[in-house]
């Protein structure tokens, strides 16, 4: 019997060592001139400049992007599930008025194919760029067995850096004060099991469908990736006037916006003051899902709050115009309470 290898268990080293090769140069391009030193070594260095901070304060979030990636698998298209993996990551720790630094990625296979990684690998890169921080580092784990031959995971990990006086907590939150929504790309990352469940399970949809409602494939569609807010909304905290923030992922509108408010105020939503993309009446109207419940799994088309008193709204909203970003004023904060109340 001929010797048991650890490629005859379905780990290939080499094809790990090409892999790394294949993705250096692009990795390289994210980095800022803080990084210390090239990918590949058992840890990764990056130096913050301290005179740029009187009190600096890291801030760190991690996530994943869910069952988004078996559509993925489905399209055989991997070169933008990088771009939510870090936007679900960056916009997360934004909320807190942190600028992203860096990022770590976690790519598990079943088999690893250095063109389809490479695909994933090029999309993560593209988040960072759009995030402004560097990828520094990760981990590819072959997993033979574990994952089948054709299907991953991934997750992420970001750094961000806020000065200690500007965090934003959202503890000065008052009455009056005004709630402006940006506009999503669509489904982002959150709700593809109800998504799946109703396009595939239920109605037995293509991917390569074309929905005249959507114009384009239902594949195109809910692939689309998750807009990256960190430019544009670092740009309006120089300003000074932002009271809090808020990502809308998993939970919606209704799940999030109470997380950065003080309990004891609410938060008025005025629906039919911003248009929500029409993936999200098309899936309500087949699925014929309860309207509570689209508003509380999706971001109907919000994906980024801002919160902010009425007299500053004018700086936020020029802010907003130079971004190229759709954005609503949708609502107001009231002395009451009770999380979230739609009118």
């Amino acid at each position: 019997m001929k010797g048991l290898t650890y490629k005859d268990a379905g780990v290939d080293i080499q094809q790990g060592d090409r892999f790394v090769s294949a993705i250096s140069p692009l990795v390289k391009t994210t980095f800022r001139q803080e990084v210390m030193m090239d990918i590949g070594s058992f840890g990764a260095l990056f130096s913050i400049d301290v005179n740029k901070y009187k009190e600096p304060v890291l801030v760190s979030g991690t996530d994943g992007v869910g069952t988004k990636l078996k559509i993925a698998f489905m399209t055989d298209k991997h070169d933008t599930i990088g771009i939510d993996l870090v936007a679900m990551c960056v916009n997360d720790i934004l909320t807190l008025g942190a600028e992203p630094l860096f990022f770590l990625d976690y790519l598990a296979v079943g088999r690893l194919d250095v063109n389809k990684s490479t695909q994933i690998i090029k999309g993560i890169v593209d988040g960072c760029k759009m995030a402004g921080c560097s990828l520094i580092g990760g981990e590819t784990a072959e997993m033979a067995g574990f994952y089948k031959e054709n299907e991953y995971d991934i997750a992420g990990f970001a750094v961000g850096i806020v000065e200690k006086a500007k965090i934003i907590t959202g503890e000065n939150v008052s009455d009056g004060d005004i709630v402006v929504g940006i506009q999503s790309s669509g489904l982002h990352s959150n709700g593809y099991s109800l998504v799946r469940r109703l396009f595939f399970d239920e109605l037995h949809w293509d991917l390569g469908r074309y929905v005249s409602e959507l114009g384009t494939s239902l594949g195109d569609e809910i692939l689309k990736p998750t807009i990256i807010y960190v430019k544009p909304v670092l740009e309006i905290l120089k300003l000074g006037v932002v009271k809090a923030m808020a990502h809308i992922t998993g939970g919606g509108l209704t799940g999030n916006i109470p997380r950065v408010v003080p309990k004891n105020m609410t938060i008025l939503i005025e629906k039919g003051t911003w248009q929500i993309p029409p993936v999200f009446t098309l899936i309500q109207r087949l699925g014929r899902v309860d309207e509570d419940e689209m508003y509380n799994t999706f971001n109907m088309g919000i994906g980024f709050v801002i919160i902010c008193s009425r007299q500053d709204y004018p700086s936020v909203s020029e802010g907003l115009k130079k971004s190229g970003l759709k954005y609503y004023l949708i609502g107001q904060i009231k002395k009451a309470e009770g999380g979230v109340r739609y009118v």
